[in-house]
């Protein structure tokens, strides 16, 4: 792992996080960056759920990393960016592919300047297209986003 790179999730503590749905509370959206291995966030069924993080400062992402609960999986995730916080207009950055395991996955975001902004990024989402789960639920003890503030 490159030291160089933040956590833009525990560095901000006015991170808005927001999910497309949450299956009851015990397992809400505050969940995904409690550092606790225990906890989890798990969307409802259907297709299209999402995490939409709120970054303070405009930043540049470089790695996420996930554990998904196996069997709940987002097989393909599309990650989408925005230079605007209070009204993102949403550009597909780049997809990732998780496998359906339940292990750590680190995935390094590739820079094209020409799909990502130029002063960084303010919001950022991550929507699964696809799940392992025949319902379409998604299941997550950890995630963590890394990158460089601006």
């Amino acid at each position: 792992m490159d030291n160089s790179y933040l956590s833009l999730i525990s560095t901000n503590p006015a991170l808005a996080t927001r999910v497309s749905s949450t299956l009851d509370k015990s397992t809400g959206k505050k969940h995904l960056t409690d550092s606790n291995p225990e906890t989890c966030w798990t969307s409802r069924q259907g297709p299209g759920q999402y995490i939409h993080l709120t970054f303070q400062e405009p930043a540049i992402p470089k790695r996420i990393t996930i554990i998904f609960q196996g069997g709940f999986v987002g097989t393909k995730c599309r990650i989408e960016v925005s230079e605007s916080s209070d009204r993102p207009e949403w550009q597909t950055w780049t997809y990732i592919h998780p496998e359906d395991a339940n292990r750590r996955q680190a995935f390094d975001l590739i820079i094209h300047r020409d799909k990502l902004p130029g002063e960084g990024i303010r919001s950022m989402k991550l929507v699964f297209e696809e799940s392992s789960d025949f319902y379409g639920r998604i299941t997550i003890y950890e995630l963590r986003i890394e990158g460089v503030l601006l």
